[in-house]
Parts: structure tokens; sequence; C-alpha cells
């Protein structure tokens, strides 16, 4: 029989890289967005459908926070991603079959800003504002629902490197126009993770029938912003790069539609519990990753 797995809100920068991936493994891969050429959210008979027989559910469903935070875009950013845990959990309860796993993303910007240590599951810190606020209701909703047969599980992803898309994009377009300075004041830590090494924490998880709850997915080796736009200007050969201190960045994330929080919040996040599992991560340090994406 062939193998199945589901990927709600599939269609972005994660979410075309794990069905590309799962397909070359065989597997048949089932996606539900808003695309018409999908499984609609709408179409609960269908969900319950791909749901039943597949050996695993990963929601990345959720609209881009790369967007200002005024009040329309506030609630959309917590709708999507609390409306669409609970149309898949409801779903899960009228299958004969649930998948024995659910993988549903979070964001490891759920921890304070931290410039003094880092934080792990154990002993990280929760932080206070809008970003943490929708973290903490999105995992809330996943942890409501009381599936006997499926173990769930929510990735504190940190910012997400690969090519063709995502961050890097921004990133290595601000780097070729000389804008590839410290940002802010540089200090900040920048906690990454290899889209690969995502892709393969989801399939040791599968491998690993003892581990649910949160995992923090982000390289055993984050960087401060200065030593990540510095091995940016190194990987596509720009020694120079002009510094943006924050006003500037305030004053650009308002023309672009955007929000500081994105490149000024200091993220320093370690993945204690997957380390201590026994996974292995291919891309370890900033250079192994930026190496792959450029080259």
């Amino acid at each position: 029989m062939e193998r199945k797995v589901v990927i709600a809100g599939g269609t972005g920068f994660i979410g075309r890289y794990f069905e590309k991936r799962f397909l070359e493994e065989g597997y048949q891969v089932h996606i539900i967005s808003r695309q018409d050429k999908h499984l609609s959210w709408l179409d609960h008979t269908g969900i319950v459908d791909a749901l039943d027989g597949a050996e695993m559910l990963i929601n990345l469903a959720g609209k881009s926070v790369n967007c200002r935070y005024n009040k329309r875009n506030k609630e959309e950013i917590m709708e999507s991603r609390i409306e669409t845990t609970q149309i898949l959990g409801n779903a899960m309860y009228a299958c004969e079959n649930a998948p024995t796993l659910w993988i549903n993303s979070s964001t490891a910007t759920i921890y304070r800003h931290a410039k003094d240590r880092p934080m792990t599951e154990s002993t990280g810190e929760i932080g206070t504002g809008f970003s943490v606020e929708v973290a903490k209701a999105w995992e809330q909703s996943l942890f409501a629902f009381n599936l006997p047969r499926t173990r769930q599980v929510a990735l504190r992803t940190a910012i997400v490197l690969g090519e063709n898309g995502g961050v890097m994009t921004p990133y290595l377009n601000m780097v070729r126009f000389g804008l590839g300075g410290v940002q802010g004041p540089g200090d900040q830590m920048f906690s990454w993770i290899h889209i690969e090494d995502l892709y393969r924490i989801v399939l040791f998880l599968q491998d690993q029938p003892q581990l649910s709850g949160v995992f923090n997915c982000s390289a055993p080796n984050p960087v401060s912003n200065r030593d990540l736009m510095a091995e940016l200007r190194k990987k596509i050969k720009r020694p120079m790069g002009v510094r943006a201190p924050s006003w500037m960045l305030e004053m650009g994330a308002v023309m672009i539609r955007t929000e500081t929080e994105l490149v000024l919040k200091s993220r320093w996040v370690l993945p204690e519990r997957l380390q201590q599992a026994g996974f292995k991560f291919k891309y370890e340090t900033i250079d192994e990753a930026l190496e792959q994406i450029v080259h």
C-alpha cells in the first residue's frame, strides 16, 4: 500500500520543499490549502478521507508574519493559525484510522528577547507581546485535542534557511546591493535552521514513537547578526556593507510593510530535546548552511 502524508498549508516555502522531498521518498502527498488545485479547508469530508490511513499530518498553515502588525493583520495572523488547527483536530476525531503523528508548526519567537543566555525547552523563558501570544495560542489549540492514537508535536522553529525563497531572498538581495552591514545593534542573536534539517527532524520524530510535546527546531550554533551579515558578505564576495541602525530599519520596515521584530529580536534558541534524543544535524554551522544555499 502506498504511504501517505498530509501537509496542511503546504504552498509556502517550507511546504513546497516538504512536498518535493516526500514525493522523492515515494509518498502520496495530500495538500490542504486555499488554492483551488488542493483540498479546501472547507471540505471536512475530503480532509477526513485524506487523513484516514496517513502516516502523519504536518500543519504549516498560517498567514505570513512578514507584514505590518495592524489590527486587521494581527487578527488574521492569530485566526489563521487557531482556526486551521481546530479544523484539523476535528477531522482527526472523525478518522477511523487517524495518523499516529501530528506535527504542528510553532515558533522559536515564543521565547523572550535573549542576549544573556540561550533558551532551551527546559530552561527557556516565554516572552511577551503579540508574536508570543500567537505562539502560545497556537500551541494550546494543538494540545487541547485529546487524541489517544496520535502523538502531538509542536515545532518551535527558528528562521528557516534554504534556496528558492524564505528569508534568504531578501537577505542576499540586501548584501548584493551593498546593504549587508550590521543591522541594528548587531549583537542580537540569530537562531536558524537549514530547511533540509527541518525535513530530517520530521522523519526523525516519526521514527521515535516515545517523543511528543514541544521541540526547538534550530541549529546548535546560533550566530549574532554581525556574524551572520559577515558570513553572507563573504559567501557572495561583497567585502563592504552599509550598516543599518535601528531607526533606519524602522523607517524601511514601514516602507516595505513589515516589522523590525523579524530582524531586531534576539532569538537565542538551542535544540536541547532533539540533541538529547540523538538527532544529528547535517548543517550545524551557518558557514555550512550558506555554502549549500549560495552555491
